[in-house]
């Protein structure tokens, strides 16, 4: 009897078949003498539609709402049916004796292989591959380790509450709103709480008032130091310009003393693994990498190169049963500019600490690693070659020590007033060796909610000093600056405030953020995430529930309670049943309006409604605002080969009640275009061109006359 492996993609599929023998190439699977592989193309059975429970939801209508099935069912997917039923024949094989998933080792893949085995109505045995990198080592350890399929029960239970959870939140509510106030309107379980942040944020920006401040620095010879209030208390900025003017003449150029003198030394260890959340946050601050850009790429170091392990993960650390690896890891990686950091830690027995091994902190899938795999750096393309450095040197800091410093602050008193600053030496760079001069690869969150421009005191060399010691403030200046508003969310930033509160997993949070892009809900101005029009008034029109990440967040929390068999599934769908009533029936009983943000004064030429200006994949298009016209065409100027006959500039071609025209934009002349309304130039123009050209000519000239002969010769046409 024969093994039938389901893959997720053919790629993945071509490489397990290759690795385990399976070489006789068909349309849909390969075969060899244990092992028939095929695939999935990503899902190939969902969950059904409205209309396929009743056939009246194919129209959207507010009074068939809230939708809820007492039993989901599940649908083939009509796009990639044909493999569907190729799946379908290859399961119903008398020789086939058992089913290996090898789809994702996560829960979306264990979910799309279990409704395939539901649809094809699977009754035989099943096993289960779990791998974290797709190298041919992997492939072989994992197949002779295959594990019980009913040992992932319960991570299929998790992912399917979170995809009826979704279709039971999203589509109702997206119906509602939609239907409510005849707009496009999506919500959803996830996508929502997420622009609520974007959105909270935005308030805090409008509501904001700068407000003007002045710090006050003193030059101490060899080094400087700023002004602090008495106490401690407060960060040195004055608000009254006239007080910041007095303390200054008070100190300027008087004698002072050293109050303190202190010395601590510091230790900064190195920062943890990557998981998939992080390593896109890094990779959006360094090289402005969305974080679908950084999945993507990621996919393919994983997939295609096989140089980094299972990308999809929400943990930092690594599993013990792995320690004896990291020597073979980091040789295949100690080539090109890593072999000088890289070599070293070969030396000598590899220091495994805590920070980075630690079992019960891995859940699924252990940190990004790179695998064992031979690396040619060569054939990475750019974005895959600034990713796979980021891994690389994140994971060989791994085993580097703490980098330690010896800080120094100083506290001065001039004239009954404080100064304070700091200096800092290096006492052993420790990991920061594996970035050289690139200091700043730390672990923390940047600060995006900050009111001022705060000075982070900067250190400095500072010379030896004594308590007690004698300085001399030999110059007071003040530092004019205003407070400043909250920064906005870049991808960064909220892909870390997503991870906190817990919307999304690490595998969907870079589709969330396309989806809020794509429906027109927020935009991209340089790094930042900016809301839309229609972001504004959307946030608004849902349910106070919806907006806030906390109720989201207890519920990923219940999912994985599910995935641990610490939670059941009835009372997490019934309290998701519960909260979709809710919520449609708020939005029925709603008295709020929602204005297009996009609509434009031009009209539709078919029915005469507004147009509105969308967005697309092809650039801008206008489309009419009702819903029973059709109407759409390209936002973009079309030129047209036709030229001016005033200023000889191309004109753009347009869309009339009388058909397509073409129009200066400078001089406003419009001319129909031939077989669009006769090839005539409309009269008006006519008319105010023979004036204009009448008028405009001297000493006699014809030009008029024969400007006059032509249009009518043109209009005889």
């Amino acid at each position: 009897m024969k093994s039938l492996v389901l893959a997720e993609k053919p790629s993945v599929a071509r490489e397990i078949a290759r690795v385990m023998g399976s070489h006789q190439k068909h349309k849909s699977y390969f075969e060899g003498p244990k092992y028939v592989v095929t695939w999935a193309l990503g899902h190939l059975v969902g969950l059904a539609e409205p209309e396929d429970y009743d056939v009246k939801y194919r129209t959207w209508e507010l009074e068939h709402l809230p939708i809820m099935p007492e039993k989901m069912k599940l649908k083939v997917l009509r796009e990639t049916s044909h493999q569907f039923k190729a799946v379908q024949h290859l399961a119903g094989r008398q020789d086939i004796g058992e089913l290996i998933i090898a789809t994702d080792a996560a829960r979306e893949g264990e979910l799309l292989a279990r409704w395939i085995m539901t649809m094809v109505k699977w009754k035989k045995p099943f096993h289960r591959l779990w791998i974290s990198s797709q190298t041919d080592k992997a492939i072989r350890e994992g197949f002779a380790n295959l594990k019980p399929g009913s040992q992932y029960n319960r991570l299929y239970e998790s992912a399917r509450c979170r995809a009826e959870a979704d279709w039971l939140i999203g589509l109702n509510v997206t119906r509602a709103l939609t239907t409510k106030y005849n707009a496009q309107l999506s919500a959803g379980r996830v996508q929502t709480p997420s622009l609520g942040m974007i959105m909270d944020r935005e308030h805090e920006i409008r509501n904001f008032r700068s407000a003007e401040y002045h710090t006050l620095q003193g030059e101490f010879g060899e080094f400087q130091a700023q002004w602090r209030p008495k106490g401690g208390q407060g960060d040195g900025r004055i608000f009254d310009e006239k007080q910041a003017e007095v303390l200054r003449s008070k100190v300027d150029g008087k004698k002072g003393k050293v109050l303190s003198v202190k010395k601590n030394e510091k230790n900064e260890p190195h920062p943890l693994a990557y998981d998939l959340t992080e390593l896109q946050r890094d990779a959006n601050k360094r090289y402005g990498f969305s974080a679908k850009q950084t999945s993507n790429v990621l996919q393919k170091l994983y997939e295609q190169h096989k140089l980094v392990t299972y990308p999809r993960t929400d943990s930092r650390y690594l599993s013990s049963d792995m320690t004896d690896t990291l020597p073979e890891r980091i040789r295949s990686v100690a080539v090109g500019p890593y072999a000088s950091i890289a070599k070293p830690l070969l030396r000598g027995k590899l220091p495994i600490t805590r920070r980075v091994v630690d079992d019960s902190k891995v859940s699924d899938h252990h940190a990004i690693i790179p695998t064992d795999q031979t690396v040619i750096l060569s054939a990475l393309s750019n974005e895959e070659r600034k990713l796979y450095d980021l891994i690389v040197r994140r994971f060989l800091a791994l085993f580097y020590p703490a980098a330690r410093y010896e800080m120094t602050a100083l506290t001065i008193e001039v004239e009954g007033e404080t100064f304070t600053t700091r200096g800092k030496t290096v006492l052993q760079s420790g990991w920061k060796e594996v970035y050289g001069q690139d200091d700043d690869w730390d672990d923390e969150d940047e600060d995006t909610n900050t009111g001022a421009r705060e000075d982070r005191g900067a250190t400095q060399l500072l010379p030896s000093l004594r308590e007690g010691a004698a300085v001399e403030l030999k110059r007071a200046a003040l530092r004019k600056d205003r407070t400043q508003p909250p920064k906005r969310y870049t991808e960064a930033s909220l892909l870390g405030q997503m991870e906190k509160y817990g919307l999304g997993t690490p595998a969907t949070r870079a589709d969330i953020i396309e989806k809020l892009v794509s429906s027109d809900t927020i935009e991209r101005q340089g790094s930042s995430l900016h809301p839309t029009g229609k972001g504004t008034q959307l946030i608004e029109l849902v349910a106070s529930e919806l907006r806030t990440p906390e109720l989201t967040a207890k519920w990923e929390q219940e999912l994985e309670k599910i995935a641990r068999g610490q939670g059941g599934t009835e009372p997490f769908m019934k309290g998701i049943r519960e909260m979709a009533d809710s919520l449609v029936r708020g939005v029925k009983q709603s008295d709020a309006e929602y204005k297009p943000h996009n609509l434009l004064n031009s009209r539709c030429p078919e029915c005469g409604e507004k147009l509105m200006e969308k967005k697309g994949k092809r650039g801008k298009m206008l489309v009419c605002s009702s819903s029973d016209c059709s109407y759409r065409r390209s936002g973009e100027k079309q030129l047209s080969n036709r030229r001016c006959l005033q200023c000889h500039k191309k004109m753009e071609l347009k869309t009339g009640k009388a058909g397509k025209y073409v129009q200066c934009l400078g001089c406003n002349i419009i001319e129909m275009l031939d077989g669009e309304g006769g090839g005539r130039v409309n009269k008006r123009e006519q008319q105010r061109l023979v004036k204009q050209y009448e008028k405009s000519e001297s000493m006699g000239s014809s030009l008029g006359d024969a400007l006059k002969a032509a249009l009518e010769q043109k209009g005889k046409q």
